[in-house]
């Protein structure tokens, strides 16, 4: 790989220090980064570049893997800080610093940036980029959500294109770098077993369920100006319903899976704000920086519907929360029930299901025959652990896709095309917001979403 500076943008905050900081020190445990490489953090403090090597070993032994001292001393080396922010008018001193590290690792070393900054920062740094002679050559990773309203969307669209082409644009969404998201399309297309079954002929609902028992302490003032909606759902459940939703795209290189992404995000139906609702957990007023009237969703549960001959009259449920009663990240299937001669049986008796949480697992829940002398149904199920296949090597999603970066390949970004027909549909809501219900913290949330998921009910806590 060629030589490379990293430049980290908000490398002291929250995101950096839980996510991307660990990732790139498992890229350095696993020799998955170019030989040469240096990594610049950026952020408006004054910090050494000694005292930024504790603060990131700090967020390793809270947050990374295990630290071996040799990996850790090569690490450390390479880790440098450029203070004083960085804007149009004045770029601190992260120009000085990028000019010594290209002189450590090759005055033609490619730049990489990364923007581990609020939503409301891209368009400057995207602006300063541009103004102080850093974008040549460059690739700009972008956190979610790209944009906080279509209209912002649109405006942020306008001036990232009017600074990089787009082939140096990638907007990460983590979920779709997890290794069971991958599998949704591996399973479905390499098994004519699983492929025959994916039709609404076969499919009665599917659901994408991704409650979290987590607070937004750390981050509350962001959180406050986001919500679940724009947090979660039209990004990472949007995404993964297009993953189980996509036609067989015609490679698996990075174009043609993401059109194959972006084409079936085009069939998603605006959202119906009646059949959304959304909640905010009891105290969520109560944690320092957030307003003492705020309306922010903690909480959403929504019924989508994909226009098109495959899914046409399946509902897609999904659901997520902060403070909820448990953590999962899970696609279920619930496959229709069949007539038979076994007379009625239960609505929910057939479910494939994935857990993206971790390294992922699929589960298959069927009935059979009950062992004994009498013809007695039963549920049994079937779990495959997918990091019990043999070699099997799988990597944190932020791994997986700042490697990606590294490679150039786009294939687990988001593009354009698809992010303005997610904002298409999340429109409708978004103009005409439910009522924002309390629930009790460990719970599963609002009572009123329960009908939401009628007549099957959600898999998760029902």
């Amino acid at each position: 790989m060629t030589p490379t500076v990293f430049v980290l943008f908000g490398a002291t905050g929250d995101l950096a220090k839980r996510m991307v900081l660990p990732a790139f020190y498992t890229l350095a445990a696993e020799g998955l980064l170019p030989q040469d490489w240096i990594l610049v953090g950026n952020g408006r403090g004054d910090v050494s570049h000694e005292d930024f090597r504790g603060r990131v070993r700090a967020s390793l032994e809270e947050f990374g893997p295990d630290l071996k001292d040799d990996v850790w001393t090569a690490f450390a080396a390479r880790l440098r800080f450029a203070g004083g922010g960085f804007q149009s008018h004045d770029p601190g001193s992260l120009l000085e610093v990028i000019e010594e590290a290209r002189a450590a690792v090759g005055k033609d070393a490619q730049l990489v940036h990364y923007l581990a900054v609020p939503p409301v920062a891209f368009p400057e740094t995207t602006k300063a980029l541009g103004t102080h002679g850093l974008v040549d050559g460059a690739r700009v990773v972008y956190e979610k959500p790209f944009g906080t309203s279509p209209e912002e969307f649109r405006r942020l669209d306008r001036l990232v294109h009017s600074v990089l082409s787009e082939e140096q644009v990638y907007r990460i969404d983590h979920f779709l770098g997890k290794e069971a998201t991958q599998e949704l399309h591996v399973l479905r297309f390499a098994n004519e077993m699983i492929g025959a079954l994916w039709h609404r002929d076969h499919i009665a609902a599917v659901q994408i369920d991704v409650p979290e028992t987590l607070d937004i302490a750390d981050r509350a003032e962001f959180y406050d100006a986001t919500g679940a909606v724009l947090d979660m759902l039209v990004t990472h459940l949007f995404q993964v319903a297009a993953e189980v939703a996509m036609e067989q795209p015609a490679s698996f290189g990075a174009a043609d899976l993401q059109a194959a992404r972006e084409r079936v995000i085009k069939k998603f139906r605006p959202l119906d704000p009646d059949e959304v609702v959304l909640g905010q957990f009891a105290g969520y007023r109560d944690v320092d920086g957030i307003k003492a009237r705020s309306r922010t969703d903690t909480y959403v549960a929504a019924k989508l519907w994909i226009d098109n001959p495959r899914w046409r009259g399946v509902p897609f449920l999904l659901r997520t929360g902060k403070r909820m009663a448990q953590s999962a990240q899970r696609v279920s299937l619930v496959l229709r029930t069949p007539d038979g001669p076994f007379g009625k049986l239960p609505d929910v008796s057939n479910v494939l299901s994935f857990s993206l949480a971790g390294d992922g697992e699929i589960d298959m829940v069927l009935l059979a025959k009950k062992p004994g002398v009498a013809l007695e149904l039963d549920v049994a199920s079937v779990r495959l652990p997918l990091a019990d296949l043999p070699d099997a090597e799988p990597l944190p999603p932020y791994v997986r896709l700042i490697h990606d970066v590294l490679i150039g390949d786009r294939s687990l970004f988001t593009r354009p095309d698809g992010l303005a027909a997610v904002w298409k549909v999340a429109g409708p809501l978004l103009a005409n917001r439910p009522r924002v219900a309390s629930y009790q913290p460990g719970s599963w949330g609002p009572a009123r979403a329960k009908k939401l998921a009628a007549p099957y009910g959600w898999l998760l806590g029902e």
